[in-house]
């Protein structure tokens, strides 16, 4: 894999890049839809080539309980099972490690996990979360990390990112398939010496690029920004950064200008299932509101999405009340559009040089750091 730095914004760290992947470049920044079960919610995968989707998300913890790999294997990995052809960046099962909490215990070797679905007790450590990426074949794998809440104590982060290197050493390590590359992740909380110290490691262990992790768990916003302001000018500047599960538009925005590449979150489908819709200008509306009943105007005035250009915000809020599922697939195919084309004006703002404006215009009185 390799990464090339197109621009840089002389006035914040915003870059533009190529990043080269076994299954074709992916312009940077970018925004990864979630596809944590193979698929993205309400979604074909048509439709996202038709949005400009580069890059989709799986997740080897909810892949490796159902279907099983064995059937992902059956079928020659993940990208023909779920009809998916350009590249595919799995997540480690790490983060299941902060939000099954309760159904988890962590040994020195791994995570000993109740299963979510019936109860049956599984183990999952580096080896075993490297070895079912390896089967799924996705083109960007994950190191396996122990995430941690918010609020933690320094100790408990200390004691954690001990495991977490340890762990990550283990993944770098592991032989993978052809073409696959690995990402490390950096943790450490909100302690600034604790993510320092992960990043000095990390990059001796020089993993294909890095991401960082442990973020939007819990913890304030500005802490979240902070954190990432500490983090990424210590990253290599020629390899990628990957800001794991964040976040709004805005929050997109003010990361990139700080020197973040990637990006993905559930948010633009999971807010299409409870009826609302993002505009151009990073705000959002509840579309099932009464105030839309009659009103026959697009989602978004001016956007040319599918959902957009053939039907008004009173059809789709009607499909929403009485049920119909192609509301929540008209929502998503907009909210992903509104994501997928705010990383092109993005984009474009930087090789352009003028990212400093786009990004002052569209975050208003919002302080970029």
């Amino acid at each position: 894999m390799s990464f090339k730095l197109l621009a840089k914004c002389p006035d914040s760290s915003a870059r533009a890049g190529l990043l080269q992947t076994a299954r074709g470049e992916i312009e940077t920044p970018v925004f990864m839809p979630v596809g944590t079960r193979g698929t993205v919610k309400g979604v074909l995968p048509k439709d996202l080539e038709v949005l400009g989707a580069q890059i989709i998300l799986g997740n080897t913890y909810h892949l490796f309980t159902r279907p099983g790999i064995e059937v992902i294997a059956n079928a020659g990995g993940l990208h023909n099972f779920c009809g998916w052809d350009k590249p595919i960046l799995t997540d480690s099962g790490g983060f299941q490690v902060f939000s099954l909490a309760k159904l988890r215990k962590i040994r020195e070797d791994g995570v000993e996990f109740s299963s979510h679905i019936d109860g049956t007790r599984f183990f999952m450590g580096p080896n075993e979360s490297m070895q079912i990426q390896k089967v799924l074949g996705s083109d960007i794998a994950m190191a396996f990390d122990d995430c941690t809440p918010y609020p933690c104590s320094f100790e408990d982060a200390s004691k954690s990112l001990e495991t977490t290197l340890k762990w990550e050493r283990i993944s770098r390590d592991y032989k993978m398939g052809d073409g696959q590359k690995v990402f490390g992740i950096v943790q450490g909380s909100v302690y600034r010496e604790l993510r320092e110290r992960s990043v000095k490691e990390l990059i001796d262990m020089d993993f294909d690029s890095y991401a960082i992790g442990g973020l939007s768990v819990g913890e304030p916003e500005e802490s979240m920004f902070e954190c990432i302001s500490w983090t990424a000018p210590l990253l290599p500047e020629n390899k990628a950064r990957y800001l794991m599960g964040s976040g709004t538009p805005a929050q997109i925005v003010r990361a990139v200008s700080l020197g973040i590449d990637m990006f993905d979150c559930v948010i633009p489908t999971r807010i299409a299932r409870h009826g609302s819709a993002y505009l151009s200008d990073g705000t959002d509306i509840p579309i099932k509101a009464a105030k839309y009943a009659k009103d026959i105007s697009p989602i978004d005035p001016g956007c040319l999405c599918y959902a957009c250009s053939k039907f008004s915000r009173s059809y789709i809020r009607h499909l929403l009340n009485v049920g119909e599922m192609l509301g929540v697939i008209l929502l998503s195919i907009h909210n992903l559009h509104c994501y997928l084309e705010l990383m092109r004006r993005i984009r474009a703002a930087i090789l352009e040089g003028d990212f400093a404006n786009f990004a002052s215009s569209f975050l208003g009185s919002k302080r970029i750091l």
